[in-house]
């Protein structure tokens, strides 16, 4: 899977977010849905990587990107957006 496509961490202010990165040209976000991760792209994700730089990444909270932490020091996991 992801044949020749680099894994990254994107550090943001207080999430880090995970992605594989590869091919050439001009750029194009793989976002996955629920509850998925990047993965889910991975049959597509090479022939894309011939036309274009794919970012396939994990959304917060998914896959291996970092997940919010609550008050209480629980991870909690929410859509985005709520």
């Amino acid at each position: 899977m992801f044949t020749s496509f680099e894994a990254r961490r994107f550090t943001l202010d207080d999430a880090v977010i995970h992605a594989r990165v590869g091919g050439a040209g001009p750029a194009l976000l793989l976002l996955h849905g629920h509850p998925q991760s990047h993965v889910m792209w991975h049959r597509v994700a090479n022939d894309l990587a011939m036309q274009f730089t794919v970012v396939a990444l994990d959304l917060r909270g998914y896959g291996d990107s970092s997940r919010p932490v609550s008050e209480a020091g629980r991870t909690v996991c929410r859509p985005l957006g709520l």
